[in-house]
């Protein structure tokens, strides 16, 4: 649980540009960024009062396109990819977290990811072993497993750096398949036939990816903190489109996931912050992984949900959604997750449009474009169906869109999180209808802000910083 606290307002002192020829500047009709009257109990605030003098592992987040070198003809080609492979992450997790998703055989023997085609926006990279080979690994917040292609391969894909070779590791080691950590796993494919005593794991995604292989532990380095002991997949099939990544860094709610790993008081929490689209591929952000660093004081702290028929995603209990000063009058319980699964509001790192059912994408958008009257309106790009022609503008005033969450914490985001360039001077609102009734909070809401998931004490943090 988290410190008590009285009403906080933390106001971001920065201005959001957004640059094109014209140098285009949002000012906002509410100016403020989050505000909070939520209160709990303190069983964890020394926790996050009282830091630990060890570091915790520190890693640069890069974006997809500097690892891959993908180029496009123009913004516009950008964005239509990004929002094709979008679509396809959205409508995977519709399905995968629906109240009746398919069955294994539909989508693979183990459904505990979303990671769809393009749905790795954002890597890490990572020693693998000792001595450590560096590799870039997909962050998904929406699974557990953690794994890597190795040697031998009998079936690989591309990846941007050599293959991860176990026998030159001095600290791999497989793990027996009669182990407790081998029955930890959502499923596997036990022993027998050539694995012998190894414990076997298979992977399978909503796109036909998948990778099989040995379990193992091994060291792993992050941020120059060498982690000892961690459960890995040893992957000698893996086929799929994973753009360049040599496998996957799972930071779900699950116990095999790397915070669920780690454990104890170190262990449970990361934070992240993701850097704008409109700064460099070099600079995406960072994750903090471990409780000294990740967990900051003056966070605004929001329940997390847990939604036991997919229990490694991060649900959080949202009330309603305000335009400007205005909540909007939708339907109670819109965003409540049911008994059975269905509907509530997962983040997810993956997607980066913003999903609501759709009432509520159709309340903000008629909100939205009242209020900023008469901005030139422009044919829809794609699933953005909200566009504007501002390359005559040099200064527009738009609304925020605040989310209002359980326990009275409200996060305010400015028009940087919810307008999004797809052309030269051609700016859309970043939000649309979720194929089913389910919410997603995606990244480009996300971006700028540290978020921190203590999934020990079921907390998701919101601020204090920017990056």
């Amino acid at each position: 649980m988290h410190a008590t606290t009285t009403k906080l307002l933390l106001v971001f002192t920065f201005m959001v540009i957004i640059s094109h020829a014209s140098s285009l500047r949002f000012h906002y009709i509410n100016s403020h960024n989050f505000t909070t009257k939520t209160t709990s109990t303190s069983s964890s605030s020394s926790a996050h009062r009282h830091r630990s003098s060890s570091r915790n592992p520190s890693l640069d987040l890069v974006h997809r396109d500097a690892v891959t070198g993908a180029t496009y003809p123009s913004r516009r080609h950008a964005m239509l990819d990004r929002v094709a492979r979008d679509n396809a992450r959205a409508a995977y997790l519709a399905r995968r977290l629906s109240p009746t998703p398919e069955t294994a055989a539909d989508l693979g023997s183990e459904m505990v990811s979303g990671l769809d085609e393009g749905s790795g926006e954002y890597f890490v990279r990572v020693g693998v072993g000792s001595p450590a080979t560096e590799q870039y690994l997909v962050v998904d917040s929406g699974s557990d497993v953690i794994w890597v292609q190795c040697k031998p391969c009998a079936q690989c894909y591309a990846q941007a750096d050599p293959l991860f070779d176990p026998a030159s590791s001095s600290t791999f080691s497989a793990v027996s398949c009669r182990s407790a950590i081998c029955r930890t796993l959502p499923t596997t494919s036990g022993c027998g036939g050539d694995s012998g005593d190894r414990c076997q794991y298979e992977v399978s995604y909503g796109d036909g990816s998948y990778t099989k292989g040995d379990l193992a532990l091994e060291t792993l380095t992050l941020g120059g903190t060498a982690v000892e002991g961690v459960a890995i997949g040893c992957g000698h099939r893996n086929r799929g489109l994973f753009v360049g990544a040599a496998g996957l860094l799972g930071l779900g709610w699950g116990p095999m996931s790397l915070v669920g790993q780690l454990g104890g008081a170190a262990g449970g929490a990361f934070s992240y912050c993701l850097a704008s689209r409109g700064s460099s591929n070099a600079g995406a952000g960072s994750l903090v992984v471990g409780r000294s660093e990740a967990v900051p004081e003056g966070a605004v702290w929001v329940p997390l949900v847990r939604n036991p028929q997919a229990p490694s995603f991060y649900y959080v209990g949202m009330t309603g959604i305000g335009v400007g000063d205005e909540r909007l009058p939708l339907e109670d319980g819109l965003f409540r997750l049911g008994d059975d699964g269905a509907g509530g509001v997962v983040m997810d790192t993956g997607t980066a449009v913003t999903r609501l059912p759709q009432e509520a994408y159709a309340a903000l958008r008629d909100a939205f474009a009242a209020d900023v009257g008469a901005l030139p309106r422009v044919p829809a790009v794609s699933l953005l169906d909200t566009c504007y022609d501002l390359s005559g503008y040099t200064s527009v005033r738009v609304p925020t869109v605040s989310f209002y969450f359980d326990e009275g914490a409200t996060l305010t985001l400015p028009a940087g999180n919810l307008l999004v360039e797809v052309d030269g001077g051609i700016y859309c609102l970043a939000f649309a209808p979720s194929p089913s009734g389910m919410s997603i909070l995606g990244n480009i809401q996300q971006e700028g802000i540290q978020i921190t998931v203590d999934s020990a004490n079921g907390f998701i943090g919101f601020g204090p910083n920017t990056c």
